[in-house]
């Protein structure tokens, strides 16, 4: 039965882990001043300047909204959109506790990971597809338990029943059929499929639902697209709204998903699955491999943006399970050399010349988490010096001149203008600022030879070109004609333009000669993987990078064994593919292009705004204390606030409580309120009954240190908390009612290097905490604690030494008893003594990948395990108040599963067995212990 409960406990907590989206408290600065457009559809929220961004997206929202309903459901619910105009970062998200969006605005550079579309428009396209979705699973069961236990009670049952690749597979569709060009139609978009059939490798329905750590998966985007593009396509634009209208209403109760794809297709759901992924394979003209037997296992490694020196050798970047990124240096028939691990960075993409490398390193804000940026870094490649250019910039896409002098990069505002920027390599000078008076979005600028700059560019339609800039006389000349077809990875060698392109089902290369502007395909016959990306060219090789089932590849080829064919443009202009998707052409087809510019009205946003917002009711279990918590949190996500009610099974008291954090300001603002009843004590050996009141305020600051090829944190923060406790019974005249106030102080810092995927922990990182709290009213205490934990390297890859020591001492009046949360020795019961050291050794280490599950309930990705050793020593009084020692020694194992259950949530757990060298004398007698370990911090992930 105490088995049966964890289990229970343990599937509550992964279910209710699927309310979390990644929302940043409190991340934009005060001094931003919000607007917003109010259409009965949506609220679109936005600093100031943003107005025809507002406009759009809430023209197009106004328009889309009927027309897609016949495909998804007519339940209807207004949506608050934050954009977000501070970051360097492009991405979008829909949150259902609370429901609420936020589209980050600063346009992708690479063209060819989600199209070229003007991205205020992928972005409403995709994510108000995730609103409708949203709006019309609120039916049947997920309908109750919206009721019961508000957005967070939709977000479970949604969760547990609608699979993710849904949920992205239809927005992308969505995006695919409303507009000319979405990732249903970029050659890129099937890459990791196709690499697997090509390569024969086959895995099972969890393992390409799951993931894995040792093998490349594609993600559930590019799955989802396959499944629901079949399903619309064989079975009517219908199909799936009939699907997801009986799960999301639980009809069969058991795999209710599964169900309704046979009710509706006729199949059971594995045939489905089978027959889809078998019609792609057609439509991208795969023939599967049959998998060769070899004692030689190819390792996953991912190989990018080569570039060819004057010795003829590679420079590029590389990364794997193993291997977080980094520059090499590869001279042929040498092992590859590291020149340096690589700054954080949003993409991997860098430039090379005159022996050094430019790139732009990621760096957060100090204090405000939605905004960031990109700064340009300077490698010499044969000192190993690297400096940074333009701080506290949001830079993209550097370039470096041929003589390493120049240095031209795409920089952005915060109402989201680019531009081309020229530099100083040394000094970070602005040399020149190139005008954009047409709007364009620049791409991967490159010097020529003359130090003229070429670019993919991006109109406001969304169409693209190749563009050569003359900078001095601020002249652009477009080298193609616009065209929905991706470009990028523009270089020039002698009077020959290169590039990659996508044409037909493929990303191929191009060259377009200067002389008689001629555009060529470049052919490379017998070699293997998907695509040709970033050309890299010498007087007698081309190097490019090409998607394998084993990660990017570089190839370089002499370019005598290459074929130049000339293409003429009504043959190299054409209309992106459907992949044989023929209703992407039908229903809702095009939409996007009708919608009309209408103006709408603009209001200031009063930043007070349904300030408390309580929007789901969570239950939390942590044995023995049973709450029940009212979440609640503003749109502009500047107040988080919960209203609570606890019980204590082992006291039987009750517990209510009201807390609040006001993240606008610098620093933060917290507050709350906790009553208790029936607190019980013992005076005399009877039992003593209270009720006892805690008020309490305080300021919390989180600093984000992080920069360069770390992560870095610092927090601290002090809360005045006054406890008063009220005595009831028959000791209710004989002891006077107690309070007193006390500070709680703390600081928390971290830091780390970056970590792979496979690695448990960082391999170089520390922690240090510490925890003061006073008593400052009536009564005299305090206590003092630090705890601290270093990691380091083990003995081979992918293993870790995590030393940690604790140490506590309070006052010995004894008259306030202070909580500690002091990590005492594994195994045994803690307890809270006067005086406490604690030192202790771990050895992590990965036992297997199993890559294996049942019944898509649960995925073990990983078993690992840990021997530590503890020692806590501890100093006391005796009720004679004679000073006492003990010592509290244990050894032992941890073993861990990291796994996925249903498919989509990760969840580590395990068990623990500590021998006890020393008497526990709070607890039974013995030497064993054995422990179940659960996700204490599922609500992370």
């Amino acid at each position: 039965m105490h088995y049966f409960r964890i289990l229970v406990l343990l599937t509550v907590f992964i279910l209710f882990s699927q309310l979390l989206v990644a929302q940043q408290s409190g991340g934009n600065p005060p001094s931003i001043k919000w607007s917003q457009v109010n259409t009965p559809a949506a609220r679109i929220i936005f600093p100031n300047g943003l107005d025809s961004a507002a406009n759009r997206i809430a023209n197009i929202i106004s328009f889309i909204q009927k027309p897609t309903q016949k495909t998804i459901g007519n339940l209807s619910r207004k949506i608050n959109i934050v954009l977000q105009s501070q970051t360097a970062i492009s991405n979008g998200y829909v949150g259902l506790a609370p429901f609420r969006s936020e589209f980050y605005l600063t346009p992708p550079q690479n063209s060819f990971d989600l199209g070229s579309l003007p991205w205020p428009d992928m972005l409403t396209i995709h994510e108000y597809r995730h609103v409708e979705q949203y709006n019309n699973f609120d039916v049947g069961l997920s309908r109750v338990m919206k009721i019961l236990f508000g957005d967070g009670g939709q977000a479970l049952a949604n969760g547990a029943v609608i699979p993710d690749w849904f949920y992205e597979g239809d927005a992308v569709f969505n995006e695919s059929n409303l507009s000319k060009q979405g990732r249903g139609n970029l050659p890129s978009f099937f890459n990791g499929f196709q690499s697997l059939w090509k390569d024969g490798k086959k895995y099972n329905w969890m393992q390409l639902r799951s993931g894995s750590l040792k093998n490349y998966i594609p993600d559930h985007y590019e799955l989802g697209y396959m499944l629901v593009a079949y399903g619309r396509e064989k079975y009517g634009d219908e199909f799936w709204k009939d699907v997801t209208q009986d799960a999301a209403s639980f009809k069969g109760l058991i795999y209710p998903l599964q169900k309704a794809v046979r009710k509706y297709a006729g199949v059971s759901y594995k045939v489905f699955r089978k027959e889809a992924l078998d019609y792609f394979k057609v439509q991208l003209n795969v023939e599967e491999k049959t998998p060769q037997i070899t004692s030689e296992k190819v390792k996953y490694s991912n190989e990018q943006y080569p570039s060819i020196n004057k010795k003829g050798d590679l420079i590029f970047i590389k990364n794997s399970f193993d291997e977080i990124p980094a520059f090499f240096i590869r001279k042929e028939g040498e092992k590859d050399r590291k020149i340096r691990i690589s700054d954080v960075s949003i993409d991997s993409y860098f430039s090379f010349n005159n022996d050094k490398i430019v790139y732009a390193s990621y760096r957060p804000d100090l204090r405000w988490g939605n905004r960031d940026y990109n700064e340009i870094k300077v490698l010499d490649v044969t000192t190993g010096h690297q400096h940074t250019l333009l701080n506290k910039s949001r830079s993209f896409s550097p370039d470096i001149s041929q003589d390493g002098k120049l240095i031209v990069a795409v920089v952005e505002d915060d109402l989201n203008r680019q531009a081309l920027q020229i530099l100083d390599a040394e000094t970070g000078e602005i040399k020149t600022k190139l005008s954009n008076d047409d709007g364009l979005i620049y791409t991967y600028p490159k010097f020529t030879k003359e130090n003229n700059i070429v670019a993919a560019v991006r109109n406001n339609e969304g169409k693209m070109s190749i563009a050569e800039i003359d900078y001095a006389k601020n002249e652009t000349t477009l080298l193609l004609p616009y065209s929905l077809n991706v470009a990028g990875f523009p270089v020039v060698y002698n009077d020959t333009l290169y590039f990659s392109y996508s044409f037909s089902k493929k990303d191929e290369l191009f060259a377009y000669t200067f002389q008689d502007k001629k555009v060529w395909k470049i052919d490379a016959p017998g070699i293997e993987g998907i695509g040709k990306y970033h050309p890299s060219v010498s007087e007698e090789s081309i190097a490019w990078h090409t998607f394998t089932a084993n990660g990017n590849k570089i190839i370089k080829m002499p370019k005598g064994a290459l074929s130049f064919d000339e293409m003429p443009e009504r043959k190299f202009i054409r209309i992106s593919p459907d992949f044989g998707i023929s209703s992407l052409s039908k229903t809702n087809s095009n939409l996007l292009y009708m919608v009309p510019g209408d103006t709408f009205a603009i209001s200031k946003y009063r930043k007070s705004f349904q300030l408390f917002n309580f929007h789901s009711l969570v239950p939390d279990i942590s044995d023995p204390d049973y709450t029940l918590s009212l979440i609640g949190e503003n749109i502009l996500n500047t107040f988080q606030s919960e209203l609570s009610l606890t019980y204590n099974q082992s006291e039987g008291y009750k517990r209510i409580g009201f807390s609040g954090t006001y993240s606008a300001l610098f620093p933060y603002i917290t507050g709350g309120l906790n009553y208790t009843f029936d607190r019980r004590t013992f005076k005399n050996g009877s039992p003593v009954y209270f009720n006892q009141l805690e008020p309490y305020a305080g300021i919390h600051v989180p600093l984000n240190l992080s920069r360069g090829r770390t992560f870095t944190f610092l927090t601290a923060g002090s809360q005045y908390v006054f406890n008063k406790s009220f005595f009831r019974g028959v000791y209710k005249d004989s002891l006077a009612d107690k309070f007193y106030g006390y500070l709680n102080n703390y600081l928390t810092f971290s830091h780390q290097v970056q970590k792979t995927s496979k690695q448990i922990f960082p391999q170089f990182a520390q922690i240090v905490s510490g925890r003061y709290k006073r008593a400052v009213t009536n009564y005299s205490g305090n206590q003092i604690m630090v705890n601290t934990s270093i990691y380091l390297p083990g003995f081979f890859k992918n293993h870790s030494f995590v030393l940690n020591g604790a140490w506590l001492k309070k006052d010995s009046l004894r008259q306030v008893n202070f909580s500690s949360g002091f990590p005492f020795s594994r195994g045994y019961e803690a307890a809270n003594f006067y005086k406490m050291y604690k030192w202790g050794a771990n050895y992590h280490f990965p036992i297997l990948y199993p890559d294996a599950g049942f019944g898509n309930i649960l995925f073990v990705l990983r078993v690992r395990a840990n021997m530590f050793y503890d020692e806590t020593v501890v100093h006391d009084f005796k009720t004679n108040r004679e000073k006492f020692k003990a010592n509290f020694r244990s050894v032992g194992t941890e073993f861990s599963f990291d796994t996925k259950w249903w498919n989509q949530v990760n969840v580590s757990f395990g068990f623990r067995y500590s021998y006890l060298f020393d008497e526990d004398v709070y607890r039974r007698t013995g030497h064993n212990r054995w422990e179940i370990i659960l996700p204490v911090n599922i609500f992370n992930q």
